[in-house]
């Protein structure tokens, strides 16, 4: 497992359609695994392969010590509405205020192919449907409501963001 360097926001890749994945192989699970290492060591909720150079449609999340590793992921139901402040690890140092499902059902194959369906709520719900946008070319700078500074939080969500 290694860490892989994050791109930012201006790298063309992060506007491209990941392409399914469809081979289950090693390669694919070190991917993932360098995935889970790199957004922990970002303190991330999530990270999709675009993020680190690879036009793949995976992507891994970590809410509440749960962790989700999702390939060719695709979000089956949602219901509800959140708000509040979402940052993302390509896009530093900059937060928005993005609507988002409170619950979402997503169906997805893990590393060996199998199909999975998992649901979230609140952050996952967000997690979920952030690193999706991620796969389909969009960040969420493309969908927030307003950006956030820093005086803005208090009165937005009480100070509270996560790295998406």
């Amino acid at each position: 497992m290694a860490l892989r360097k994050i791109i930012t926001i201006g790298n063309e890749k992060l506007r491209k359609v990941s392409k399914p994945v469809t081979k289950f192989n090693a390669r694919l699970e070190t991917l993932l695994d360098d995935m889970v290492d790199t957004m922990r060591e970002n303190n991330g909720a999530g990270l999709a392969a675009p993020q680190v150079g690879v036009l793949k449609r995976c992507c891994v999340v970590e809410v509440e010590d749960k962790l989700y590793r999702l390939v060719n992921p695709e979000i089956i139901a949602s219901e509800g509405e959140q708000a509040g402040s979402e940052g993302c690890l390509s896009v530093p140092e900059r937060l928005g205020f993005v609507k988002r499902p409170m619950m979402v059902t997503v169906k997805a194959l893990d590393a060996k192919g199998e199909e999975i369906v998992v649901t979230g709520e609140g952050l996952c719900a967000r997690a979920f449907c952030h690193e999706i946008d991620h796969l389909n070319g969009v960040l969420y700078v493309d969908i927030m409501d307003h950006e956030i500074f820093a005086e803005d939080l208090d009165a937005e969500d009480g100070g509270e963001q996560e790295q998406l």
